[in-house]
Parts: structure tokens; sequence; C-alpha cells
């Protein structure tokens, strides 16, 4: 990969490669657009395969977090990070090294918790920075209000896609049992929704099933399986020609970032089978809309609500979509592109008043 070929077709602002001896800590921060204000972006920590992995990761989840506060009305840019570590390498002083990274920005950058980094570790990173958020865990923490806007987003797939169809009507697969995909299956079987569950780890899944009456199905059955919604809901990338072949759900609405291993291609066939596509980046808003509004002061009812919107601009997506005979991805793109230019005019012509 050409570091600055592809920074540059992607828009990036800064990417800082991050590197410290003592703890052998090894980061990438990726700044996409900080037009806007300071970008915002979680932190992950995973083992990644190689440098060239983790560069790509950072880049396009970098840029989906321009287009996620974007499409959820959030005034600020778009970041992230990734450390490349496994998770039992994980230490404080590592973090707090990584936090040193961080502080160095002057608050361009702030962060928070992603995979394999819970609450205590943002804590951590907090004694050396005051450049990250997610500490106070308000309205129930990220994981909850990410889980809520993925339901309010298969609600708003279901009524356009489904219309003939309640809630209590409604098969969905949910691919990953992690915190968010926990929390989501909750939702769902409080509105009646049947469930069906896949993890790595069988100790989740039986927790679901015990829960929420879900049924457990091996990771390789999820995508086929005769169900109204796949919510994919672990890591990116499982969106390919090979599970669209198998995918027999007309909607995908998953909490999963970076879900579509081609955006141009997968986009293309997944209208040709007519399923609905719900953007990543709109549809799991819910995380940055909590951290963001512990970052301004606000309380959990004006957290809950914007976070309730993601109803409302993923209708206005779908239409758009319809309207323009474009895809839903491009749909999505386009409406955070108009809203980046429009909040931009508006802090230029606030300066010039």
């Amino acid at each position: 990969m050409n570091l600055f070929e592809s920074t540059e077709k992607m828009g990036h602002e800064q990417v800082l490669f991050c590197h410290d001896n003592k703890t052998n800590l090894k980061a990438i921060i990726a700044i996409h657009d900080a037009g806007l204000g300071s970008a915002m972006g979680a932190t992950r920590l995973w083992p990644y395969a190689s440098e060239e992995e983790a560069l790509k990761d950072a880049l396009r989840l970098s840029r989906g977090m321009t287009y996620k506060a974007a499409c959820a009305g959030i005034p600020v840019g778009g970041g992230k990070a990734v450390i490349i570590a496994k998770p039992e390498h994980k230490t404080d002083e590592m973090l707090e090294a990584y936090g040193r990274f961080v502080d160095s920005l002057n608050g361009r950058f702030i962060t928070g918790q992603d995979v394999n980094l819970c609450p205590e570790d943002v804590r951590t990173i907090r004694r050396v920075t005051r450049h990250v958020v997610g500490v106070s865990e308000q309205a129930g923490g990220p994981a909850v209000t990410t889980a809520l806007g993925v339901f309010l987003g298969i609600k708003a797939a279901v009524g356009f896609r489904l219309p003939h169809k309640e809630l209590n009507q409604i098969r969905v697969a949910v691919q990953g049992a992690g915190n968010v995909g926990k929390n989501l299956c909750q939702l769902l079987h409080q509105a009646g929704a049947e469930i069906f569950v896949t993890d790595l780890s069988r100790e989740r899944t039986e927790e679901i099933k015990e829960l929420y009456g879900a049924t457990i199905v091996q990771p390789e059955e999820i995508y086929s399986l005769d169900v109204d919604v796949f919510a994919p809901c672990a890591l990116g990338g499982v969106i390919n020609c090979t599970t669209l072949m198998l995918l027999k759900a007309p909607i995908i609405a998953g909490c999963a970032n970076n879900q579509l291993e081609d955006e141009v291609l997968h986009t293309t066939i997944m209208e040709s089978k007519e399923i609905l596509y719900c953007p990543d980046y709109v549809i799991n808003a819910g995380g940055l809309i909590n951290v963001y509004g512990e970052m301004i002061g606000a309380n959990d009812e004006e957290i809950i609500n914007r976070v309730s919107r993601i109803y409302d601009t993923l209708f206005e997506i779908f239409f758009k979509a319809k309207r323009e005979h474009i895809t839903t991805h491009d749909a999505s793109k386009r409406l955070a592109e108009e809203r980046i230019m429009k909040a931009k005019n508006q802090k230029m012509l606030a300066k010039t008043a």
C-alpha cells in the first residue's frame, strides 16, 4: 500500500504512526477530517496480520467516522486509531504510552474504546490525556446506545422494505454476541422478534439463548438462514461475494464497522438482489452520539433523543436512494457530504460575520 496515495485518495488530513520501544507499542492514528472540529474516533486493539492491514483498517474506519458524525448531525470530524497487539499483551504502560501520543495532538483527535478496550482501559489512557471519552458511561454507555440505534435502524428498514410485517413477526440473524450484539438481542426479544445468534464464544451464545430464547447456529450457517434481517455485529468485511451468494435476508442492518469488503462491487450486488442495506456508519452511530454527549455535558434524555433520530435519518436515506436511483451506500455518502459542506459554509460565514 502506497501511504500517500492511499491517504490522498481517501481524503485524510493526517496519519500518525506511534511507536514506543519500552512498551512495544505500535499504533496508527488516522485523522480523516477535522474541518468541523476535533476528529472523534475510538481506538481498536487487534493482532493485525500486517502493518498494511492495520493501516487499511484505520483509514477506512476514520473516513467512516467523518460520515458517521455528519449523518448523526454531530459537529465533529472523523478519526480512528488502531493498536497492533494481541489482547493478552495489553498493559497499562502500553495504554499510557499510547495516551501520550493522543495528547501530543493537542485535541485534534479525541478517542475512546473499541474492540478489545474496556472502560477501565479508557480510564487508564485518561491518566495521561484529557482527550478521551467514554469514562462516565452515560445512558448505559456506548454499547447500549449503539444497540439502540441498530434496533431503531432495523425498525426503519422493516417499515420500508417489509411494511406488511411488525417487529414481533420478523426473524433476525445476529452475527456476534459481544456487548452490542447482546444488547441488541435484548431489544429484539422485548419487541417479540425471533432471534438466531452465532459467535465464536459458545459461552456468549448460551447466555443469549438462556436470556432471550435465541436459537444458536454455527458461524458458517448464519448467512444462509431464512430470515428477514441479517445483523452483522462482529468485525468488518463480512459482506462479500461469497456471503452475498448465501444470504436470503432482504435486509442487512447491523453494528459492525466496514461491513462491505468492496464498497462499489458489493453495494451493486446487493442492489441486484434487492437487499436493503443500512449503511454501517449511519445505523451504528449510537456510540459516537453517546460519547459526544458526555463531552458536551448532555444528559441521558438528550443522548437518547439524538440516538432516536437514526430512525428518521435512515428513512431519509432509503427515500433518497429510491428517488435518485442510487444505492443506499451512495445515498448516505451524498447526505453526509451535503451536511459537511453546509456545516463548513456556515462555520466560514460565522467567522467572517
